[in-house]
């Protein structure tokens, strides 16, 4: 988060406090999201009963993220209902709703043949997996005429997704409000934001894991640019929230609080097919949440130092930022999880020798019910381990 950022996007706030959240990528281990945020629901309902107003204005996601962002967008207009239908859709989510892979049974008996009949299907759709079902799926979960109503009645202000473009190489913000021709777009080196209606599109070039989901087309400075996963290139997650006038941020993140053991390894220690894998993936979706958290609350606590006489000529408001992620390893819990990855995505790690220490790759994949509630749980767990400051952040009181 750069300084100059931090103090721009002070002077266009508007007088209200606007509450942000912040949903970053991770395919499956996004279920972890759906608990922290069923907790919120159900401490704010202590407060406000379950009439509850949705208590966000500004939603941003990236990758699957993205995906929940656009779900509770569609449903802010229901109030804190919006969380628990989130949660049921999650619920009902199995891996066949997302993606499909066709291999015979027989490619588990032969590394090579696995892997030249996976390089041909990835060289044919430009990806190992066919995401015609998530496709199918998110139109048939995300009301896009649901999103419009939210941003028209004014139950959110905006909703953003990112992507990053393979064509250009920039890391693009798409954001929607009820009058997009009123916002100014912002660029940054690398990064860029535009304001225009998102589609189901969007949402499927957001979560284009690389290598697993096939990019996706969109139009952006009147030309076809090819885009991928969100958390590719991400190097400033918190940015599209405070560009947007936000004057408190809720993310929550789903990185690894610890690794070391977790990789399989084969001769003389070496890591194996496996641990390399979920190493890579780790890698596309490893955000600097963290160090954009921490620099943002730098910046904001030097400027809260200055002087009052100086402070205040100046219009910039200080940023609250509150941010969770699992306080254990996911990579492990999808350890205890990966059988239950559908057939055709077992034979094909068995081919490749990848089912030992997959975990890693595991977790992105485990769209099954089990997985989702086990992340859900712990999500819940940690949101109440931290209700004082949740509370505190939305203005509620404890209990």
């Amino acid at each position: 988060m750069s300084l100059g950022t931090t103090i721009e996007s002070g002077l266009v706030r508007p007088g209200r406090p606007v509450q942000a959240l912040v949903l970053m990528g991770g395919g499956a281990r996004t279920a972890y999201q759906v608990g922290v945020l069923q907790a919120l629901a159900s401490m704010l309902r202590l407060q406000a009963g379950p009439a509850g107003a949705f208590p966000f204005q500004v939603l941003v996601g990236t990758s699957a993220g993205a995906l929940n962002a656009a779900y509770l967008a569609s449903a802010a207009g229901e109030g804190l209902h919006a969380f628990d239908r989130l949660s049921a859709f999650w619920s009902r989510l199995r891996s066949e709703d997302v993606y499909d892979l066709s291999v015979p049974l027989w490619v588990r008996f032969s590394r090579l043949v696995t892997a030249v009949r996976l390089w041909g299907q990835a060289r044919r759709a430009g990806a190992v997996l066919d995401t015609m079902p998530l496709v199918d799926t998110l139109h048939r979960a995300i009301s896009l005429a649901g999103i419009e109503q939210s941003l028209a009645s004014g139950a959110i202000e905006t909703l953003a997704v990112t992507a990053s473009s393979y064509t250009s190489g920039v890391h693009w913000t798409f954001c929607h409000s009820a009058q997009d021709h009123r916002h100014g777009a912002w660029s940054r080196p690398g990064r860029r934001a535009e304001f225009q209606p998102l589609t189901i599109e969007h949402l499927m070039a957001s979560s284009a894991i690389p290598f697993l989901f096939p990019a996706t087309p969109l139009w952006v400075d009147g030309r076809r640019e090819y885009f991928g996963d969100g958390s590719m290139r991400q190097v400033s997650p918190l940015s599209p929230a405070m560009h947007l006038g936000a004057h408190r941020i809720l993310v929550v993140g789903v990185g690894q609080p610890e690794r070391a053991g977790l990789a399989g390894t084969g001769a003389a220690g070496a890591p194996n097919l496996g641990a390399i894998a979920g190493h890579a993936m780790a890698s596309v979706f490893h955000d600097t949440l963290q160090a954009d958290v921490e620099q943002a609350q730098r910046v904001t606590r030097t400027l809260q130092q200055l002087p009052r006489e100086v402070a205040a000529l100046l219009p910039y408001r200080s940023v609250e930022v509150l941010a969770l992620q699992p306080s254990q390893s996911l990579d492990a819990i999808a350890q205890d999880h990966a059988h239950l990855l559908p057939a055709s995505v077992r034979r094909a790690l068995g081919g490749l020798g990848a089912r030992k220490g997959g975990g890693g790759l595991a977790s992105y994949l485990l769209f099954e019910p089990s997985f989702v509630r086990a992340l859900m749980a712990l999500g819940e767990q940690d949101a109440y381990a931290r209700k004082a400051e949740l509370l505190a952040f939305t203005g509620a009181r404890a209990a």
